[in-house]
């Protein structure tokens, strides 16, 4: 399947977080990068439609954001919800932390990643996946005389 096309803004502004992470993002960064947490590829400062999320696991479909100060503001607010609207209806999850809880409580967020993706729900091939089709090769499966 190709690749959809990235806006070069939106290209650009995603290389440029990756390169200005808040000590928050690093810190969880070095936990989640390289599958190093539980086997989970993790992706940073990722493009979801018009959308920049933290980190992202595509297959659990889990999107991690970490918030600071200005998350509180009413203007991000509703940015906020808008994007965690868009993003539930394409099938993915939410997580949201505050920085200073990363960096205060990292075995609790780690610990909260880990519930997400122990009760991902089945990724879309294997929830799409028909059961009532002969297996590969066919036919009928005959039993041992």
């Amino acid at each position: 399947m190709p690749h959809r096309q990235i806006a070069d803004i939106q290209r650009t502004l995603a290389k440029r977080m990756r390169g200005g992470m808040t000590d928050a993002e690093r810190a969880l960064w070095q936990r989640l990068r390289a599958h190093r947490f539980r086997g989970h590829g993790f992706r940073r400062q990722v493009t979801l439609g018009r959308y920049i999320a933290d980190f992202v696991c595509h297959e659990s479909r889990l999107v991690i954001e970490l918030d600071g100060g200005q998350h509180g503001l009413a203007g991000e607010v509703l940015h906020d919800r808008q994007r965690a609207a868009w993003l539930a209806g394409r099938g993915y999850r939410i997580l949201r932390f505050w920085n200073d809880e990363v960096l205060k409580n990292m075995d609790g967020v780690l610990g909260q990643i880990e519930d997400a993706l122990v009760n991902a729900p089945p990724s879309r091939p294997a929830a799409s996946r028909r059961t009532d089709l002969p297996r590969e090769g066919g036919g009928v499966q005959e039993s041992p005389q």
